[in-house]
C-alpha cells in the first residue's frame, strides 16, 4: 500500500459530515481513496447522484489532509502498520462487516488473517470463578490449537485475564483499543501490552494518535473485536455490559457465540445464563466443546485414528474445483475468505464452487464460514 493512498484514506475518515457508510460507498465506487481526492472538485461528473453534503465535505479537505499527513509522520516514527479497506492485508473477516473501519492502525506481528481467531470477553468486575474459567479454557485450547489468536479489549477483568492467560501459555494475543496508539489505557496494563507485542501478538485500533479513551469509543471498538474473529466467547457478564454488546454484534455478523454458564444467583453470570437460555449462545464448558460447536477437527482424536491410504478420491472435478480441493487438503478446515486468497479465485466464484461441492458431498460447511473436505 503506497503512502499517498494511506494518507488519503486517513483523510477520508476525518472529513466532517461524511458518515462511515457513505465514505465506504464512495471508496468502493471510486476504487481508492486517492481517486476520491483526485476527483473531489468534479465529483458530480463521476457520481451524478452525489448528495450536497458529500459535495460540501469534499470541498473542504485541506484540514483533513494536513491532519492525515501529521498522523503519517507518527506512524512512521513509531514503526506502526496501517491497513486500509482496499489493502490485501486488511483483516478479511472484518472486511465482510458493513461498518468495518476504513483505516486500522496496528503495532505487532500477529496475523490478523490467521486460520483461527477467537475473542474472549466478559465483565470488568470478574470473580475468581471467571478468572479460573478463562485461564483453564485458554490452557485447554492450546492443547488442540496452539496457533489460535486470542483477541480481547485490554480492559479490566476478563479482557486482561484472557490476554495474560494467552501470554502464560505462549499463545499470540491481540488487544483492540478504544484510543490511539500513543497511550495505553488503563495504564496499569502497559506491561501486559508490551508483553503481548513482544510475544508476537499486537495492539490494534481504528483511532489516530491523540484520541482519548472516551466512553463512546469503547462501544464502537466492540464491533472490531466481534468482526475480527470466528467466534465470540463470553466468560462472565451481568445483565448489561460491553461483552453483551460484543456478543450481539457477533450474532449480527453471523459469528458463533458461546457462553460459560454460572450459578443462577450470581450477578456476574446472569448475562451468560440469559444468552444460553435464549439460545443466543452455545453453552461452553471446555475447549473441546468449542471445537464441536465450530466444527473444527479434534487433532488429538484424529492423531489416534489409523491412516488410510486412498487413491484418487475426486476424479470428476474441474480444474477450479481441483484447486479448491487441494487447498483444503492442506489443512483441517479453512475460512472462505482465506480460500479465495490462497486460490486466487474471486470470492463470488469460490462461494458458488463450494456450494456445488457441498451438494456433491465433497466438502462440508462448518460454522463461521469455514469449510473442510468430507474425506481426505
Amino acid at each position: 500500500m503506497n503512502t499517498q493512498e494511506i494518507i488519503c484514506s486517513m483523510a477520508l475518515t476525518r472529513l466532517k459530515g461524511l458518515s462511515l457508510l457513505n465514505a465506504r460507498t464512495l471508496l468502493e465506487t471510486m476504487g481508492s481513496a486517492s481517486e476520491v481526492f483526485a476527483n473531489r472538485r468534479d465529483i458530480m461528473s463521476v457520481i451524478p447522484d452525489a448528495s450536497n453534503g458529500l459535495v460540501e465535505a469534499l470541498a473542504h479537505v485541506d484540514d483533513a489532509m494536513r491532519e492525515a499527513e501529521r498522523e503519517m509522520e507518527f506512524v512512521e516514527r513509531k514503526h506502526l502498520r496501517v491497513f486500509t479497506l482496499t489493502d490485501e492485508n486488511y483483516p478479511q473477516r472484518l472486511r465482510e462487516c458493513e461498518d468495518a473501519p476504513l483505516v486500522l492502525f496496528y503495532y505487532g506481528d500477529a496475523d490478523l488473517n490467521a486460520l483461527r481467531i477467537i475473542n474472549i470477553v466478559g465483565t470488568r468486575k470478574c470473580s475468581a470463578y471467571g478468572r479460573e474459567v478463562c485461564e483453564n479454557f485458554v490452557a485447554d485450547l492450546k492443547r488442540y490449537y496452539p496457533d489460535t489468536v486470542i483477541v480481547s479489549g485490554l480492559a479490566y477483568g476478563i479482557d486482561v485475564c484472557a490476554h495474560r492467560a494467552a501470554l502464560k501459555c505462549g499463545m499470540r494475543t491481540v488487544g483492540v483499543l478504544a484510543h490511539g496508539l500513543d497511550i495505553i489505557y488503563p495504564s496499569l496494563h502497559r506491561q501486559t501490552a508490551a508483553d503481548m507485542v513482544h510475544q508476537g501478538g499486537g495492539l490494534l485500533t481504528e483511532y489516530p494518535s491523540g484520541t482519548r479513551p472516551d466512553k463512546q469509543n469503547f462501544v464502537r471498538r466492540n464491533r472490531i473485536v466481534a468482526g475480527l474473529c470466528d467466534a465470540c466467547i463470553v466468560v462472565e457478564s451481568g445483565v448489561k455490559g460491553g461483552s453483551l454488546i460484543t456478543a450481539e454484534l457477533a450474532m449480527n455478523y453471523n459469528r458463533d457465540v458461546f457462553a460459560f454458564p454460572g450459578r443462577v444467583y450470581d450477578e456476574n453470570s446472569r448475562g451468560c445464563n440469559n444468552l444460553i437460555r435464549r439460545q443466543q449462545a452455545t453453552l461452553l464448558t471446555d475447549a473441546e466443546s468449542l471445537l464441536e460447536g465450530l466444527g473444527w477437527a479434534n487433532p488429538l482424536a484424529e492423531a489416534k485414528k489409523p491412516k488410510v491410504i486412498q487413491q484418487e478420491l475426486f476424479p470428476d472435478l474441474t480444474e477450479e474445483e481441483r484447486v479448491l480441493v487441494h487447498t483444503l487438503q492442506e489443512v483441517d478446515d479453512k475460512h472462505v475468505n482465506q480460500i479465495a486468497i490462497d486460490t486466487n479465485i474471486p470470492y463470488s466464484r469460490v462461494s458458488m464452487l463450494l456450494f456445488d461441492l457441498e451438494m456433491r458431498g465433497i466438502v462440508m460447511a462448518l460454522g463461521g464460514a469455514r469449510y473442510r473436505l468430507v474425506h481426505k
